[in-house]
């Protein structure tokens, strides 16, 4: 029997608009043998948990470029749990200052890719952490 393919979302929470970098990542997840499902701009936080509910994913990758990443992963981390899906990994890129990358971990992002991380990089450490 085949191996179940990883699912991931990309979702582009709050007002930004800054979405090239998110549709090419996905694009690099799908050549990799991922399934990519994408958001689209403007999410809520509680749109992006019922759309990785509702779309059975492994992961969730936030693309965020307009400097609110850590309030936004805390409230969706707070979510999640709440949701009871703590078996789905969470995964954070865009704009992202080293000095931050502590705090997203300890909110419960398992994985901080900030611009200009390889994509091998980024798409080894999703196959290596996702459940299967």
């Amino acid at each position: 029997m085949p191996e179940r393919k990883i699912r991931i979302l990309i979702a582009k929470p709050g007002l930004d608009g800054h979405d090239r970098g998110a549709k090419v990542m996905a694009h690099a997840l799908r050549d990799a043998g991922m399934e990519v499902i994408y958001s689209g701009l403007h999410q809520t936080v509680p749109s992006i948990v019922k759309m990785a509910v509702q779309e059975d994913v492994d992961v969730i990758g936030l693309s965020v470029m307009s400097g609110a990443h850590v309030p936004i992963a805390r409230k969706l981390m707070e979510l999640i749990r709440k949701e009871g899906l703590d078996n789905v990994m969470v995964v954070v890129g865009g704009v992202i200052p080293t000095k931050d990358i502590p705090t997203l971990k300890e909110i419960g992002v398992q994985g901080v890719f900030p611009g200009g991380t390889p994509f091998e990089e980024s798409i080894t450490f999703i196959r290596e952490h996702a459940r299967k």
